[in-house]
């Protein structure tokens, strides 16, 4: 498996699907960038982590350009490591980014089958970091480029939802037999409710939690900017709001919020253990997901509604097309883009506490029976046992 945009096992999906597949007798080695403080050689739980070390950020076109070009290089010689000492029947490319794919082109010729998990549409979020104009330039011409060499080349693809199952079917031009959808489901085990956290509950009579990448995509200055009609416009000063989380754009978001004078309402934390994270979101009275619409957003489906439906959270979000698939009537959808009606929401959702514990009674439920990770895991075991002339080995 290769991995770039997260170190392992912090990556979630990636860890959900390592053991997984670990669990089902296969032999299972990951390549990720390595995290601080990580070994360069691993075993967790049966899965051989090779690690190198971290590539500088992205944070522009160039850099990503640097970054991708540089965890390529890493990743491909750490490949042949693994090729020499281990070997491997199956190349498993998680993206971002989808460079991968010229691992894939190296290792066919000599039997090597290419499982594409496709985790993100990269053109469409390239335009939604950097706008319409970045959109038509080369940089974004050659993300469309790997993007249908990936899924050319692919034996199989691996879909987070069917939006992306239908992208890969009608533009990647994929047999649908070799399309498997394996969503984001939470691992039970992990997403849970605990104690809250007691400062916290201290500080308001509503809290409001978020976590999720700080990037100049994910919304969080939409969610900012609500909060601020919810302050001045709504007149409402009893809540309080911990947004959970890291990325390049945390800066500019922590001048934002002082601009907005909410800093005596908003805290940003930054990285959290994932104790301190289930604390946090198990203190939270409404939980929210301020993505913007967009055609990269609209098409995504986002693990941390996921993860807030498992803890019974009512969510506030933007009405996104599957953010209404995946949660249902537990969410309160505001008009797409709307910061003035996304506080208004979150309003009429703090005033009504009966309200709130009927949507998380069906988000909690609506996990249990259906997006839970112990749904996902046969899926990808499935998709697995479908390779042609692939026989995995025993543990």
């Amino acid at each position: 498996m290769l991995l770039e945009n997260n170190p392992y096992p912090q990556d979630a999906r990636v860890r959900r699907e390592a053991t997984s597949l670990t669990r089902a007798g296969y032999q299972v080695s990951v390549i990720s960038p390595a995290a601080k403080g990580q070994p360069r050689r691993e075993n967790i739980g049966g899965v051989r982590v090779y690690r190198y070390p971290a590539p500088p950020d992205g944070g522009s076109a160039i850099g990503y350009l640097v970054e991708y070009g540089y965890s390529l290089l890493a990743a491909a010689i750490l490949t042949f490591s693994v090729a020499v000492t281990r070997g491997f029947d199956v190349l498993h490319a998680h993206n971002p980014p989808d460079t991968f794919v010229l691992l894939a082109a190296l290792f066919k010729p000599f039997g090597k089958q290419f499982v594409f998990d496709h985790h993100d549409l990269s053109p469409e979020m390239y335009v939604a970091r950097f706008g319409k104009a970045e959109g038509r330039g080369p940089a974004f011409r050659l993300l469309q480029v790997f993007e249908k060499l990936s899924f050319r080349l692919a034996d199989h693809v691996i879909s987070t939802n069917e939006s992306y199952r239908a992208v890969a079917i009608e533009r990647g031009g994929v047999a649908p037999a070799r399309v498997s959808v394996v969503r984001n489901g939470p691992d039970l085990d992990r997403v849970r409710l605990v104690a809250p956290d007691e400062v916290l509950r201290a500080r308001a009579p509503s809290i409001i939690g978020y976590v999720g990448e700080m990037g100049f995509q994910d919304g969080v200055d939409y969610l900012l900017r609500a909060l601020h009609h919810l302050k001045t416009d709504l007149g409402r000063r009893d809540f309080y709001a911990v947004l959970i989380g890291s990325g390049d754009a945390a800066p500019e978001l922590a001048r934002l919020r002082s601009e907005l004078e909410l800093d005596d309402h908003v805290r940003l934390t930054g990285r959290v253990s994932d104790e301190a994270l289930m604390r946090y979101l198990s203190t939270a009275d409404i939980c929210v997901d301020p993505d913007p619409s967009n055609p990269f957003n609209d098409r995504s489906t986002m693990i941390k509604m996921t993860e807030y439906l498992a803890l019974g959270k009512p969510v506030v979000a933007f009405d996104l097309p599957e953010h209404r698939v995946t949660a249902g009537e537990a969410a309160v959808y505001a008009m797409a883009n709307s910061e003035s009606d996304f506080a208004e929401k979150l309003a009429a959702l703090m005033d009504d506490p009966p309200r709130r514990k009927a949507m998380g009674d069906i988000g909690r439920a609506r996990v249990a029976d259906h997006l839970a990770w112990e749904h996902q895991a046969p899926r990808l075991v499935a998709a697995y046992e479908s390779l042609a002339g692939f026989r995995r080995r025993d543990a």
